[in-house]
């Protein structure tokens, strides 16, 4: 019996102790979110409140297909057509590594609705997140 007893004792002061160490000094853990990626989630957050989400016309034929939880360093976000999600993508919209520059490209680039889109980017990607005026 009394060996037991030693053999609890001596377990709960290594217990104890090991409790007691010191950890090392905590630093701030940093969000772990590229600049990039932090560019894009602003964009793409704007982007979906503002054309998707508020049901705009000019977009009605498009939907979003998010990539932001890139590992390739290159989130994005696509515009691909309603009804063929897996189809051919119309726009991208992405960001790489370490810069906050917000890229945008597609055949959509190439009609009136290029303009507004080129725009709409520009401003979120400064922090507005003000939707465009509809006409």
């Amino acid at each position: 019996m009394i060996k037991c007893k030693t053999i609890v004792l001596v377990a709960a002061a290594g217990l104890a102790l090991a409790s007691c160490q010191s950890s090392p000094k905590s630093t701030p853990v940093p969000s772990g979110k590229s600049a990039a990626l932090l560019a894009m989630e602003q964009v793409a957050i704007a982007a979906h409140k503002c054309w998707i989400a508020s049901k705009d016309p000019a977009f009605k034929q498009y939907q979003m297909a998010n990539e932001l939880n890139s590992f390739s360093g290159t989130p994005r976000f696509l515009l691909v057509p309603a009804k063929h999600y897996g189809g051919k993508p119309l726009l991208v919209v992405q960001a790489q590594g370490s810069s906050s520059r917000v890229d945008v490209f597609g055949p959509l680039m190439n009609n009136p609705l290029g303009a507004r889109i080129g725009s709409d980017i520009a401003r979120w990607q400064t922090g507005n997140p003000a939707c465009a005026a509809t006409a």
